[in-house]
């Protein structure tokens, strides 16, 4: 009998595991002995915020990031192959979702492995929900260029893409280029266009506002260096 593989939720920030990961997940984590992760030191203290009495030392962890040699993937899912589930735990928010926990649940289903996914925070998602914005039709862009005349190229594509199919536009920074970002945006994109700015979420310094363009120029929040996603619409 095959294992399967279970996407399991990290929480977004330093946060209480009570506040956004269910309980029943608890229990599933603590009978799993094989993991798969972006980052195993961050694993291991996620781990102990789960269940304080998970023995790590008896734990098998795989590393899944931009270092990992794209070949030895199939192999991380051999336990699952000979009976053991495995999970799979990104740095933040759900697994598989703008994260490389996708390349390994690409073969698993060749493998027609069963993968589970499990309730947890998708910053992409809540962002969406708080924003006002079309949820029935949006698109995710990841990481936009950074030089300013590719991004600015980009932000009218997105704008004008946003305009003929009324489609929600998301769309991430590093925390450290938020500021110069949201400047950018307000001197690319039309001044009726609605911007939301969603950064912090499910901590307590949460915010999730939108407004024109228009009515952010002179007024946009001090979010450097803090987890942001961005969203617009035409």
């Amino acid at each position: 009998m095959q294992g399967k593989i279970y996407l399991i939720p990290m929480t977004l920030g330093d946060t209480t595991i009570e506040r956004v990961i269910p309980e029943d997940i608890k229990s599933i984590v603590r009978d799993i002995k094989v993991f798969i992760v972006e980052n195993i030191r961050t694993t291991r203290r996620y781990l102990k915020k789960i269940d304080r009495d998970i023995n790590i030392d008896e734990l098998q962890f795989f590393e899944l990031n931009k270092h990992t040699n794209p070949n030895d993937i199939a192999s991380y899912l051999s336990p699952a192959l000979k009976g053991s589930d495995i999970g799979i735990i990104s740095e933040a928010g759900c697994p598989g979702v703008a994260d490389p926990g996708a390349d390994v649940v690409k073969i698993a289903h060749t493998k027609n492995l069963q993968v589970v996914p499990l309730v947890g925070p998708s910053s992409i998602l809540l962002a969406l929900m708080a924003s006002g914005m079309n949820g029935q039709n949006f698109a995710f862009n990841g990481y936009i260029p950074v030089k300013k005349p590719e991004r600015a190229r980009k932000l009218k594509e997105l704008e004008k893409r946003s305009a003929i199919e009324n489609q929600t536009q998301i769309f991430i920074e590093a925390p450290y280029r938020n500021m110069q970002l949201m400047e950018d945006i307000l001197a690319s994109c039309s001044p009726s266009t609605r911007l939301c700015i969603a950064c912090d979420l499910t901590l307590e310094t949460e915010i999730a506002v939108t407004k024109t363009v228009a009515q952010w120029k002179g007024k946009l929040p001090q979010i450097h260096k803090r987890p942001a996603i961005f969203l617009i619409q035409k």
